[in-house]
């Protein structure tokens, strides 16, 4: 295989899953709707932070003992979704209770804050692991040698391509959520909904078997 048949093979498969949806694009969507532009964007870069602790583990083969250790797995499979489920309720427990929402007005949540939960909502997803264990080796070059850096390498591209998706969906759910928090009615409905996203994504991790 040729080097651009290589790129454009590996460039096409990170865009296909980076763009389907899943829970860190979820996520960062639900922050983004919630807590407006800025929280968005810190929380894709502490989710592409949790995604790069997992390429780092991929590299090392640390990422191997959560593939077969279904203790280590569950255990961080749980905690991930009991997670998820805390911020869905805290979302919920918020939808309301600002007399006049507005698009300035739209719930207070620090960059930091949201960096640390994005970056924990990735780390605590035992799949994410699992997927860069399983998916970055289809793409080693024995010849090159130095596989480890390969792996990293190859995971740092699928990071920042995920941050080029997430910032593009961002930019757009902020515009149109700008809009809709104008109508307090719309407003207190997004909340709850928003809310219910990060409840469901908790229930859906909790459910994942190890494959």
């Amino acid at each position: 295989m040729d080097d651009l048949t290589y790129w454009i093979l590996f460039l096409s498969a990170s865009l296909a899953i980076n763009i389907s949806p899943g829970p860190d694009l979820f996520y960062v969507l639900s922050r983004t709707i919630a807590c407006g532009k800025n929280a968005g964007m810190a929380s894709s870069l502490g989710v592409g932070t949790g995604a790069l602790v997992h390429v780092t583990a991929a590299a090392l083969g640390l990422s191997a003992i959560l593939a077969t250790s279904v203790i280590a797995f569950s255990v961080v499979k749980y905690v991930g979704a009991a997670y998820l489920i805390y911020l869905g309720i805290k979302n919920l427990r918020s939808a309301g209770g600002i007399p006049e929402l507005s698009a300035a007005k739209i719930v207070e949540v620090s960059s930091w804050t949201a960096f640390k939960q994005g970056m924990l909502v990735d780390i605590l997803n035992p799949k994410a692991a699992i997927f860069f264990m399983a998916f970055l080796p289809q793409f080693i070059r024995p010849e090159i040698g130095v596989v480890p850096l390969q792996l990293f390498g190859l995971g740092i591209v699928v990071i920042l391509m995920g941050f080029a998706v997430e910032f593009s969906v961002i930019f757009l759910a902020a515009k149109i959520t700008g809009c809709l928090r104008r109508n307090q009615s719309l407003s207190s409905w997004l909340d709850r909904a928003l809310g219910s996203i990060l409840i469901a994504l908790g229930i859906r991790l909790a459910f994942v078997e190890k494959t």
